[in-house]
């Protein structure tokens, strides 16, 4: 071209507005407020964030040296004052502040009315762990409520299909941000309960300020929620963004694939559990059956089944034993009895009066009854008088 060799490249004119901004006194020390949105607190120490007003916005840095001497910890919807200077980073072709100094200057509306709201549900009890339901061991449907565009489903889809090739994926398109998209998304949870078109929800969005994720810090929403009777996986922003979907919902998910692993089991290790169990079954049954042939031998080499009449023959003579010991004590106290009857019935003998009679003596007796003394006898009485061998009548004279 004819004024090709006029063209500077684009290295050159990024650096060119660099120097021009570098040069203006006021842009390199501005005292500027604003609303903090976007907040990202990097692993390194510096600090990356949006600071806005009511109709526009600008791109911040807060490096790990000035960050270290902040007495708070800034967030997103905070209103805050900051001192540092305008700079273009030349990679990129965008200008930004590079803060030197931050002081609080109040939380945002926005932030106001979200913990207002949050205080609000908490007593409603919309974020009980006793109403919370436990996700589903083996999904066979897993719903996403997301945008049908995007990362976050194509990140679920390669997740769960992933760990499961089985599971089903139903998408239900929601919009994730602007006007409307709570109602459509509350519209959208009662729409899968009604025709229980899934075993478990996810409902996902990828990263943005509080105000890109304010859908899901609507109460139509977190009514949606709590009334579903399909579990719901709340898999909303990054891993430092707090949504109110994310307390209500049964399960909170750093991240949707982080959602995708807790709904999706891996279906490879859970064959691999599978085929470990089985494998200990199988030792189990192997040892347990060794044990029982070990008894089982023991019990036949036992005399109870070698000799089964061994142990009927031996009680057998103990029987015999026990009699004959019985008998010989019966015996024996038969004869300590005879001899003590003997004894007795010779002293029996010894007093009995008839041995008198053997001795020539009688007995009289008047009407039954033995006469002891002439005085119970008068003349003319009858007495009967008893001898050894008899019985004769006789008159008194």
């Amino acid at each position: 071209m004819k004024y090709a060799n006029l063209a500077i490249t684009v290295s050159d004119l990024n650096r060119y507005i660099k120097d021009k901004i570098a040069d203006d006194e006021y842009l390199n020390n501005i005292l500027i407020k604003g609303e903090i949105s976007n907040f990202k607190n990097h692993y390194t120490g510096h600090m990356y964030f949006t600071l806005k007003d009511e109709k526009s916005l600008i791109k911040c840095i807060m490096f790990k040296s000035y960050a270290t001497k902040l007495t708070f910890m800034p967030k997103d919807g905070m209103k805050v004052m900051i001192l540092g200077g305008v700079s273009v980073f030349e990679r990129d072709g965008v200008y930004q502040i590079y803060v030197r100094a931050m002081e609080e200057d109040g939380l945002g509306d926005l932030y106001t009315k979200y913990q207002e709201l949050k205080e609000k549900l908490e007593k409603q009890g919309l974020f009980d762990e006793e109403h919370k339901m436990k996700i589903p061991q083996m999904p066979k449907v897993i719903g996403v409520l997301t945008s049908q565009t995007g990362s976050v489903i194509r990140d679920i889809i390669n997740v769960s299909t992933r760990r499961n090739p089985n599971v089903y994926i139903r998408l239900l398109p929601v919009p994730v941000q602007g006007e409307g998209a709570a109602e459509k998304i509350a519209y959208g949870i009662e729409y899968m309960n009604r025709n229980k078109l899934a075993d478990v929800l996810i409902l996902a969005r990828g990263g943005g300020s509080l105000e890109d994720l304010w859908p899901f810090n609507e109460e139509i929403v977190a009514h949606s929620i709590y009334n579903s009777e399909i579990p719901i996986i709340s898999a909303v922003g990054h891993e430092t963004d707090f949504t109110i979907a994310d307390f209500v919902a049964d399960l909170r998910a750093p991240t949707p694939s982080a959602a995708a692993e807790l709904a999706v089991p891996d279906i490879y290790e859970v064959k691999r559990k599978i085929n470990t169990y089985q494998d200990r079954l199988r030792s189990s049954l192997i040892k347990k059956v060794e044990l029982m042939k070990l008894r089982y031998e023991k019990c036949m080499a036992s005399s109870v089944f070698r000799e089964p009449l061994r142990k009927v023959n031996d009680n057998y003579l103990k029987i015999d034993t026990y009699i004959k010991q019985l008998e010989g004590l019966i015996k024996t106290k038969q004869e300590k009895v005879k001899t003590k009857y003997i004894k007795q019935v010779a002293k029996l003998d010894a007093l009995s009066p008839l041995k008198t009679l053997y001795r020539g003596y009688s007995i009289t007796e008047k009407n039954g009854k033995i006469i002891k003394s002439k005085d119970e006898l008068e003349t003319g009485d009858c007495v009967e008088i008893r001898f050894v061998d008899g019985r004769k009548q006789a008159e008194i004279k």
